[in-house]
């Protein structure tokens, strides 16, 4: 079967090439002419382990081509993705211009029957509004069939969730439309997939709910992580003994800076505008973006609540990205923190495995770092905001020679405060207990710190 992916991003990319995986024949189209001559070459434009060799891996076997002609992408294909950008208006909405844009293109080039399905995160009626577009379009009239089928990839692990997902979800206005769905996906029936079969404005509720309720849970952790900081407990075992309860989970219960990324604020954002236009007010969303937003605050304010006065003082921040296996920094914690702390006079030496090279074109006044050591060296204090795996593991003895003053504040809870303290540090993490001495310094600004 041959089936065309509309968009190169990082949901159609990873689309593309996995389903080119399942054997079969792909042709991903964008409009950027430089970003699909790099593709055609194998290079991949952002990172996401295992990708680039998967792309590789089919271009060679000629099951995944590229282009940027719409028309032939569409003129080739049985099933047309549709994955293109849909971003956040400044009310919370989804910008649904490029969606809107496909649609009609689609119907203007359709001379047969397709099945057109959005794997971008829509609100819910688009299927509709799609429908209506082709329609108004058409110059030959003919049957086709729209798809709503959300993607629940997670960054730094695509690959793996799109071959063994929890789920499949498709939402279907046609019997026709779910049989050619099925036999996209047959690959996953041997792996016992649960395939989800539903109506089209119930897939795409599911996407947004699945999205908030995660970006719920770790707003929940995060308002006991501060309320752990307040009465003396601590909240990993909080996290620990919550999640071993089945009915609850261990997943997105881990205390931090808040949720970042394209994902969780866009579709927060946008599912409390879906509920104002349907005349319900998601109060739960809304305490969720709240909570989201003001932990970032807190996050400075713990810095400088340890720190004292922070003009003058060289900060080291490890990690940039808003996750680990990512080079991802939309809506980063960590650029947030920098930008914040460089306002405040701050020297802010930084270093990130992927992220680097796109953090420094939006914050240029940031000192770019080799590797962790070298963001240490002379540092009045540690700030670790991204939990990547290099960084679990650090050598403290080298960065005690490094630095300034012994202060290291750990904002994704990656190390142990007794064996931190033992290590001579002054450590302050997340809804726990600081441990150590702070130095003569910092001392002044402990107030408020636990």
């Amino acid at each position: 079967m041959y089936i065309s992916v509309i968009g190169t991003g990082y949901v159609g990319l990873v689309t593309g090439a996995c389903f080119a995986e399942f054997g079969l024949n792909v042709l991903c189209m964008d409009l950027d002419e430089k970003r699909i001559a790099s593709l055609e070459k194998g290079q991949v434009p952002f990172f996401e382990p295992g990708l680039a060799e998967l792309v590789e891996k089919n271009i060679q076997a000629g099951r995944l081509r590229f282009t940027t002609d719409l028309h032939k992408a569409v003129d080739e294909a049985l099933a047309i993705f549709i994955a293109v950008g849909t971003p956040s208006r400044s009310d919370g909405s989804a910008d649904l211009s490029f969606v809107d844009e496909v649609a009609r293109s689609v119907g203007s080039r359709m001379t047969g029957y397709k099945v057109v399905i959005t794997k971008s995160t829509v609100p819910v009626g688009t299927a509709g509004r799609i429908r209506t577009f082709i329609k108004e379009s058409q110059t030959v009239t003919c049957n086709f069939g729209v798809v709503s089928n959300p993607e629940f990839l997670r960054e730094g692990s695509a690959i793996e969730d799109f071959m063994r997902p929890n789920r499949v979800v498709i939402g279907a206005d046609s019997p026709e439309a779910v049989a050619i769905m099925k036999d996209l996906y047959r690959p996953l029936y041997l792996l016992d997939t649960p395939i989800v079969i539903t109506d089209i404005p119930t897939a795409e509720v599911i996407k947004y709910a699945s999205n908030v309720f995660l970006a719920t849970k770790i707003s929940f952790i995060n308002e006991m992580a501060n309320l752990c900081e307040r009465v003396g407990a601590d909240v990993q075992m909080v996290s620990k003994g919550m999640g071993l309860d089945k009915r609850i989970g261990s997943k997105f219960l881990h205390a931090g800076p808040g949720f970042g990324g394209s994902c969780f604020g866009k579709d927060t954002a946008a599912l409390i505008n879906i509920g104002d236009e349907a005349g319900y007010e998601m109060k739960v969303a809304k305490a969720t973006k709240q909570v989201n937003e003001e932990q970032r605050v807190r996050m400075v304010e713990k810095i400088q609540a340890t720190l004292g006065d922070v003009n003058g003082k060289t900060i080291a921040l490890l990690g940039l990205a808003f996750k680990p296996n990512t080079d991802d920094i939309r809506d980063s914690p960590a650029l947030y923190i920098a930008e914040w702390l460089m306002q405040a006079g701050c020297v802010v030496r930084t270093y990130d495995p992927e992220a680097l090279e796109e953090s420094m074109k939006v914050l240029p006044n940031m000192v770019p770092c080799k590797d962790a050591y070298h963001t240490v060296d002379g540092a009045d204090a540690v700030v670790l905001v991204t939990e990547w795996n290099q960084f679990r593991n650090l050598d403290f003895e080298q960065i005690k020679s490094k630095v300034n003053s012994p202060i290291f504040i750990d904002l994704r809870n990656v190390y142990e405060p007794q064996r931190m303290a033992d290590q001579g540090f002054y450590y302050v993490s997340i809804g726990r207990k600081s441990a150590g001495v702070p130095p003569p310094a910092a001392k002044l600004g402990q107030k408020g710190v636990c």
